[in-house]
């Protein structure tokens, strides 16, 4: 008897346990990206709360105009140092997360086109005189698929570096304009 729909019923099982246990690790990853970013909120809602706190008591304190803008000043630099780590630092979690989203994904999908064209193979071997050419068809359309997925991967990635080129280059003229203000308000 020609086994095919026994195969083709094993591979549907196995890759729907397989993109299930992908579905399950990636909401783990975006969970763990999750917490990162609730913890880099927290963290930095703290600080600013304190730094606010610790600003406003100096403020209190000045004794005249010229102090009080001297220590709104001296403030600015600090306070666009910490803008910036804030950025870089939900920069790093975004593209660490993204980079595992995307090792995951890449991995369960080269597993499942590998064991496809492995039961593709084994079909072949094992079909009847005269469909020859319908293997030759299923050949070429995972041929077909895995340029297509690669493509997709491709642009997906080239995506993802220039999100994190514009994220790092907008950090970079925040950080040139934080600078150049509090000079300026040193002076």
């Amino acid at each position: 008897m020609f086994p095919i729909p026994e195969q083709f019923s094993n591979l549907g099982k196995t890759n729907l346990e397989a993109y299930m246990s992908l579905i399950l690790n990636l909401m783990g990853k975006g969970f763990e990206g999750a917490e990162k970013l609730d913890d880099l909120l927290l963290n930095a809602s703290k600080a600013s709360l304190e730094d606010f706190s610790n600003t406003v008591k100096q403020l209190m304190a000045a004794k005249d105009p010229q102090e009080f803008f001297s220590l709104t000043a001296a403030q600015a630099q600090p306070a666009a140092a910490k803008a910036i780590a804030f950025g870089r630092h939900l920069a790093g979690i975004a593209s660490s997360t993204q980079a595992e989203f995307t090792r995951a994904a890449e991995e369960q999908i080269a597993e499942a086109g590998r064991k496809f064209t492995a039961m593709v193979e084994d079909v072949s071997k094992n079909a009847p005189a005269g469909t020859e050419n319908v293997v030759a068809i299923m050949k070429s359309a995972i041929g077909n698929a895995n340029a297509g997925y690669e493509q997709f991967s491709k642009t997906t990635k080239q995506a993802v570096e220039v999100m994190e080129a514009n994220l790092n280059s907008a950090v970079n003229q925040f950080s040139q304009t934080a600078e150049k203000t509090a000079s300026r308000a040193r002076k």
